[in-house]
């Protein structure tokens, strides 16, 4: 096998590192850090990009909020919860689509969810093999959203 020229192998490596900044960002905002792992590593292993953030408030003070094509956030959380994120987020006026999470899914934070724009809600624990997740989050991406409206 012959030496690849090192310009194709240059080529190669810019068209790699395109097609991984093409793919849509799914921040995941979860206090827990074993179940925020294990979430994102399900994301990545159905094709999407992520990153990860242990508190709303570490979400917030990133420079990924306009990068975001998807939001999962926890409900449950020290501070500020996954539904105050969601309404600091609107109100600054990014429309990132959203999916909440939660170990306590009570009927009235729920609706609560759901009628501030959530696209799903969901109970953990989740299905390892994420087809609930991955159909939450191709609704999201369909939907679209994220940068702030002028």
């Amino acid at each position: 096998m012959g030496k690849r020229d090192p310009q194709a192998r240059i080529v190669d490596r810019l068209w790699m590192a395109k097609r991984v900044t093409d793919k849509p960002l799914i921040a995941i905002v979860d206090d827990d850090d074993v179940f925020r792992a294990a979430l994102e590593n399900l994301v990545r292993s159905l094709g999407w990009g992520t990153h990860t953030f242990a508190s709303a408030e570490a979400y917030l003070q990133s420079s990924l909020m306009s990068q975001t094509s998807c939001l999962i956030a926890d409900i449950q959380m020290p501070n500020m919860n996954g539904l105050e994120l969601h309404e600091h987020l609107s109100a600054s006026g990014f429309d990132i689509p959203v999916i909440f999470i939660t170990a306590y899914p009570e009927e009235a934070v729920r609706a609560r969810a759901l009628n501030s724009g959530a696209v799903c809600f969901l109970q953990k624990p989740l299905d390892l093999r994420g087809r609930r997740l991955a159909g939450c989050v191709e609704k999201a991406l369909k939907r679209g959203g994220g940068r702030p409206q002028p």
